[in-house]
């Protein structure tokens, strides 16, 4: 399946139940059907109600921002892929770096957790990148690679097909500080060399690859006008529905 742009919005732990459903309305109201996905990646308490207000939408999907591996089971405060399932979930975040280091999961439990959401027949939003002390040491290629191999070259190359990664330089999130066009480009086309060398140029050039880290208004054209950048996972401007519609809007800019 050809790659799509994505403009994909984490909302983190922000926005309470009525402010959620507020911004899902907004954006509705704002966004244009366009052949990009806008992807609404909220907390728990808005996904059955956010799912009904998008519902039947081509161009807007649900996402999750975690899960857990298992079925079901004492597993207390954690949910499950039939629980997201039952709501309308398609998208699962995996990997993000918050999760990572505040939540210590390892590149094994993420390779059960993308096995899980894939047997689920659901879509892995997986986030790998480095912390700028590695990026200052110059092995940041290295460091992700590692990320993607421990967690992803396990799969087919037909299950591969349905990831979507998200590549989020550590030091560029919640920082104001955005990596450069060039530096997004450069680590965009390194991933995509990576799985072309496991797999195959097809499965490379089918892989929607997404950057993450101060993504704005302002630098999302140039941003998404890079040959190997598909898109981005948004954070603190997607909870501005007018943001993260002109952030989704650049798709077309960056065409023209």
């Amino acid at each position: 399946m050809p790659r799509k742009n994505i403009a994909a919005g984490n909302w983190k732990m922000n926005k309470n139940y009525e402010e959620g459903l507020v911004l899902a309305r907004n954006l509705l109201v704002k966004s244009s059907a366009s052949d990009a996905l806008m992807i609404l990646a909220t907390p728990f308490i808005h996904l059955k109600e956010v799912g009904e207000i998008i519902k039947g939408q081509p161009h807007l999907r649900l996402a999750a921002q975690n899960c857990h591996p298992e079925k079901s089971g004492a597993y207390t405060g954690e949910i499950s892929l039939d629980m997201l399932k039952s709501v309308g979930v398609t998208h699962v975040i995996l990997g993000h770096s918050e999760r990572r280091e505040y939540f210590h999961e390892s590149n094994e439990l993420l390779a059960q957790k993308v096995n899980a959401v894939l047997e689920n027949g659901l879509t892995p939003i997986f986030c790998c990148g480095e912390r700028l002390d590695i990026r200052e040491a110059g092995t940041h290629v290295s460091y992700v690679a590692d990320q993607i191999k421990e967690s992803l070259f396990h799969l087919s190359a037909e299950d591969f097909g349905k990831i979507i990664i998200a590549y989020e330089p550590i030091w560029a999130i919640g920082t104001g500080v955005t990596a450069s066009p060039e530096q997004a480009q450069a680590m965009h086309r390194e991933i995509r060399q990576m799985i072309a060398g496991k797999y195959n140029a097809t499965v490379a050039d089918n892989c929607s690859i997404l950057y993450g880290g101060s993504v704005k208004p302002g630098n999302a054209v140039e941003l998404f006008g890079q040959p190997d950048v598909d898109g981005g996972l948004v954070g603190g401007a997607s909870l501005k529905a007018e943001d993260f519609c002109a952030i989704y809007d650049a798709f077309g800019k960056s065409e023209s």
